[in-house]
């Protein structure tokens, strides 16, 4: 977890919690401005109902994952309210529920074996709320609220160490095609005055979280993506296009994450 080391956990939780809350309150009222039917543009195979009814499952499913301690196997269910706004309120409030009757240590089944707890929900639920929030604002045309700089980079972090660190050494055969042939060199995002190293190898992506890029390590040889936190976070989940970013250095390299990128989204 991107936390702050003389942040107490509690704290750092309670920050997650709070803005879980509020880009809930903005998905829900982008969805209820929504015509329905509406093509979510950067998912433009999911109508505005679609995603509303996507988030709602996704909430009900970290439910069942507190619930059971295992992932439940019978999903998703068939009696959820078709009611777009509806749908979302009994998830969320199913969601809060679970939240408020755990702490963040106790035991949860999660996908991300060295963290088996209701805290990596808490993280993940808050940063799947800030992606689809903007989802749901592009479908309702209106301005996207601002993403806070520490929720961002959170979300950076989460993505870079999680998505493509983890999953590509824990799910090797998703990600072969990319990495079979891995170029090794690294590839700096960096945002915010973070930076993260990823090294691509047959065996999965090393990632290493910096506090800043150093001078000495940018040159023009240098691979880089770089961005304000919240562009950069929101190119990662593909929710912007190329120009929210800077890219320099080599095409290939470049080419590369972007393959990355798409694995760990699909």
């Amino acid at each position: 977890m991107d936390e702050d080391v003389n942040e107490p956990r509690e704290s750092y939780f309670a920050r997650l919690r709070a803005r879980l809350e509020e880009d809930f309150r903005l998905l829900r009222a982008a969805i209820a401005a929504s015509d329905h039917e509406e093509r979510v543009p950067s998912c433009p195979e999911w109508t505005a109902d679609r995603l509303a009814h996507h988030v709602a499952q996704t909430y009900l499913h970290k439910v069942e994952c507190i619930r059971l301690g295992a992932f439940p196997e019978d999903w998703p269910p068939a009696d959820l309210n078709p009611d777009p706004v509806g749908v979302l309120d009994d998830g969320f409030a199913a969601l809060t529920a679970a939240f408020d009757a755990h702490r963040p240590q106790d035991a949860a089944a999660t996908w991300h074996g060295p963290d088996q707890t209701v805290g990596f929900w808490i993280r993940r639920m808050c940063q799947e709320t800030v992606v689809h929030r903007v989802d749901a604002e592009q479908v309702a045309g209106i301005e996207l609220a601002p993403i806070p700089q520490d929720i961002a980079l959170d979300g950076i972090d989460e993505f870079l160490e999680l998505f493509i660190g983890y999953l590509s050494g824990d799910w090797p055969e998703h990600f072969a095609d990319v990495l079979e042939h891995a170029d090794p060199r690294p590839v700096m995002i960096a945002g915010g005055g973070r930076s993260w190293s990823l090294e691509a190898q047959p065996g999965g992506v090393t990632v290493r979280s910096l506090l800043a890029v150093a001078a000495a390590d940018v040159s023009e040889r240098t691979t880089l993506v770089e961005g304000e936190p919240a562009e950069l976070l929101l190119w990662l989940w593909g929710r912007v296009g190329d120009r929210s970013v800077r890219q320099v250095g080599d095409p290939a390299l470049l080419e590369q994450l972007l393959a990355l990128r798409k694995k760990a989204t699909q």
